[in-house]
């Protein structure tokens, strides 16, 4: 079973931001994230035209992803 929480990593330590309830150990896989929280898509191959085609392509799914229903999801 995989289980993200969020976490800051100050002075040489990770502090994690959540609980993970159901844990009391595990192995951990610690993936630094960019500062902006912005996805650099040229570095994966879109340009310009092909992430204007996304967007518009998935802004038809947010009014589901943004459904409090749908936090149930996170925890799988």
């Amino acid at each position: 079973m995989l289980k993200s929480v969020k976490g800051i990593y100050r002075d040489g330590k990770v502090v994690l931001l959540e609980t993970p309830g159901d844990l009391t150990e595990g192995k951990v896989i610690v993936t630094f994230l960019a500062e902006s929280g912005l996805v650099e898509l040229q570095s994966r191959g879109i340009d310009r035209e092909q992430a204007a085609d996304l967007r518009v392509r998935l802004s038809r799914f947010a009014e589901d992803w943004e459904r409090p229903e749908m936090d149930a999801y996170d925890a799988l």
